[in-house]
Parts: C-alpha cells; sequence; structure tokens
C-alpha cells in the first residue's frame, strides 16, 4: 500500500476527481458550446466582411467607371471649349479686321468731305474775292450814264435769255 502514500498517485486522483467533477457539470458541453458560438461569430463577422468586400469591390468598379466618364466628359468639354475659342478668335479676326475696314472707309470719306468742302469753300471764296474785285473795277471805269445803260441793256435782254 504504498500506493497510498505515494504524491503522484493523490495528484492523479485529484486529476481524475477533477475531470469527473468537469464531466459531471458538463464543463465540455459548455466550452464546446462556447467555442461553437464563438465560431458561429467569427463565420458570421467573415461572412459580413465578405459581403462587405464584394460591396467595396462593386463600388470600385462603380467608381472608376464613373472616373472614367467623368475624364471622357472633361476631355469633351476640354476639346468643345478649344474649338470654341477657336472658333471665336477667328470670328473676332474676321469682326476686328471689318471694323478696321469700315473705319479706314470712313476716314477716308472723312477726308473727302472735308476736301470737297474745303474746295468748295476756296471756289467760294474765289467768287467772292472775283466779284469784290469786279465790283471796284467796275465802280472804278464805269460813270452813271455808262451804268444807266449797262442797266437797261441788261432789263431788255432779260426776256429773251428766259425762254
Amino acid at each position: 500500500m504504498e500506493i497510498l502514500g505515494d504524491p503522484e498517485f493523490w495528484v492523479g486522483v485529484g486529476i481524475l476527481i477533477f475531470f469527473g467533477i468537469l464531466l459531471w457539470k458538463k464543463v465540455p458541453a459548455f466550452v464546446a458550446s462556447a467555442l461553437d458560438a464563438r465560431a458561429a461569430t467569427i463565420a458570421k463577422e467573415l461572412e459580413e466582411a465578405q459581403r462587405l468586400r464584394t460591396e467595396a469591390e462593386a463600388l470600385l468598379a462603380e467608381y472608376k467607371k464613373k472616373r472614367a466618364q467623368a475624364e471622357s466628359e472633361a476631355a469633351t468639354i476640354l476639346a468643345e471649349a478649344k474649338a470654341e475659342a477657336e472658333r471665336f478668335a477667328g470670328e473676332s479676326r474676321v469682326a476686328i479686321a471689318a471694323q478696321i475696314e469700315r473705319r479706314g472707309r470712313q476716314a477716308e470719306e472723312r477726308i473727302a468731305q472735308a476736301e470737297a468742302q474745303a474746295v468748295a469753300e476756296m471756289r467760294a471764296l474765289a467768287a467772292d474775292r472775283a466779284v469784290a474785285a469786279a465790283e471796284q473795277l467796275l465802280a472804278a471805269r464805269l460813270d452813271d450814264k455808262r451804268a444807266a445803260d449797262l442797266v437797261k441793256r441788261s432789263l431788255e435782254e432779260i426776256p429773251s435769255k428766259l425762254n
């Protein structure tokens, strides 16, 4: 009976009693159910993570598609803006050239009018001076008798010149 005095024997008996109590209180089933619950929670979390990953990939693909569309639209808008700017620049050049030509013609017309007016003024001035000179000459050479004779002859010629 040396076995009863051996401490290892009592440690073994204690362990057997401990495991017996654990089995009697259904601890392995409790641990297994806890582990199963934890495994189910982890499985749900993995499923949720997989679903979120799938959604994220779908969103990423959608955003990439939208970005590509936006870049395409931006390129189209940029091309249209460049074309519009070139068209506007061409129209502006044509309009400016037409305006310069129109203003040049107006300036030439004004110069021609000013020349015509100056010529008319010079003619009027020359005519006034010629009349004044003729008056002075006539006044110097003409006496009253000759003046009366000229007026009488002029009055007699008027009816023949009016016809």
